[in-house]
């Protein structure tokens, strides 16, 4: 996923912190058959008693999310807590998030802001880049933040904590969420996954490529088109995958690099983007992309474009995704808002209702799970059993992709 161009302007950071680091963190609607907000905060359920805020809390003393019933109460590093009450009132007080790399077109996430924002009251901005660009704002921006949260490709969990932007918060889902799946400090965990397809327009393509091999036929010339992996997680797993059909895996990536040096040499690959409007115009025929990027897209550009999802049977990866919050942000309040929102069975059924496959185990409307691909299409898809050695694999790649690859 690639985003760009900055946005929004935020008041003194100072000031923002005294006011805001004051809290807390959580709630959001937790019913498996429907995406709207628990009942309002007035409604009974937290009885625990709520701290009282002290000057100067940073958004750092917010360290995690305690279930409490149907909602959710918000531990500070001094043990005390924030009630749900107590905490929705200061994300409204936040007036608004505002995040890096989560557009509204992306896995349903348009659905998702939709139902947070109405719930809190507040609004949502976002600017779209890569997770990469994600990273380098936050950093960037650290003396005058601008976004809250971001949305990052697993593989770049360790560089938002290497470079000192991640903030570290278990939300109340967090013993749901499997171990390899999370941060062991609580500095991102996964939301959502998908796996690596084939996006194919049939009107273009009359016989749509099934694997990696087929796609270096030369009926495909010009055809193929795939982000860039130095950049985009999307990109980077889309040579793990071809890695894997051609014996190769997470661990050596070589042969991976190769197949993408074939593919350009041929004159198949394209190095461009793929995205809803170059695939609805037919400037891209096949695109690499997650499976359930493609189903949305098909969904989208129906009237216009036949789109055909295919998961290659030579070889596809999982590829999760992990929520990340700016340590910087000015907003902390409604960062963990979001954080809890998007782990919450409401969150989680938002993305599926985008095709993306939740992380936590929620059981899913049946008009939602009808429209996924079938189980069986999945076969080929591997799950990496450590994806730490990602950091690895992405150096590697970003070394290797404009000489042997581009041929630059």
């Amino acid at each position: 996923m690639i985003r760009f161009q900055p946005l929004a302007k935020r008041s003194s950071l100072g000031i923002a912190f005294a006011i805001l680091g004051m809290l807390l963190l959580t709630a959001c609607g937790d019913t498996a058959t429907n995406t709207a907000a628990p009942a309002a905060s007035s409604a009974a359920g937290t009885t625990a008693a709520s701290t009282t805020v002290k000057a100067g809390q940073k958004p750092s003393d917010i360290v995690s999310g305690v279930k409490n019933g149907n909602y959710f109460d918000v531990k500070l590093a001094d043990g005390s807590t924030v009630t749900q009450n107590d905490f929705k009132a200061q994300v409204k007080k936040d007036g608004q998030v505002i995040s890096y790399g989560m557009p509204d077109d992306w896995a349903n996430l348009g659905g998702l802001w939709k139902d947070m924002s109405t719930y809190y009251g507040i609004t949502h901005k976002d600017t779209d880049m890569s997770s990469a660009e994600e990273i380098q704002k936050f950093d960037a921006e650290k003396n005058n933040p601008v976004a809250d949260v971001g949305d990052i490709g697993i593989a770049f969990g360790k560089v938002a904590i290497d470079t000192g932007v991640a903030a570290c918060y278990k939300n109340s889902r967090w013993d749901e969420i499997p171990a390899e799946l999370k941060d062991p400090n609580g500095c991102w965990a996964a939301e959502y996954y998908g796996a690596i397809a084939f996006v194919v327009n049939t009107k273009l393509v009359k016989n749509p490529p099934q694997s990696w091999a087929d796609l270096l036929k030369p009926e495909y010339k010009g055809l193929v088109a795939m982000d860039d992996p130095r950049q985009a997680a999307v990109a980077l797993n889309g040579v793990v995958a071809a890695a894997y059909a051609n014996g190769g895996s997470e661990t050596n990536i070589q042969p991976g690099i190769d197949y993408f040096g074939k593919l350009f040499k041929s004159g198949n690959l394209k190095p461009t983007k793929p995205t809803v409007a170059n695939l609805q115009s037919g400037e891209v025929a096949i695109a690499i992309l997650w499976d359930y990027l493609g189903l949305g897209y098909r969904d989208q550009v129906a009237k216009d474009q036949p789109l055909q999802v295919i998961i290659p049977s030579d070889g596809s990866v999982a590829g999760p995704y992990v929520a990340v919050i700016n340590k910087y942000s000015a907003r902390p309040a409604a960062a963990r808002a979001l954080n809890e929102w998007i782990f919450s069975d409401a969150g989680q059924i938002s993305y599926a209702k985008g095709y993306a496959r939740p992380i936590r185990k929620v059981k899913l409307p049946d008009d939602v799970a009808s429209k996924m691909l079938p189980d069986s299409a999945y076969a080929p898809v591997k799950f990496f059993k450590d994806y730490t050695v990602l950091d690895n694999t992405k150096t590697i790649i970003s070394n290797d992709w404009a000489g042997k690859v581009l041929g630059q």
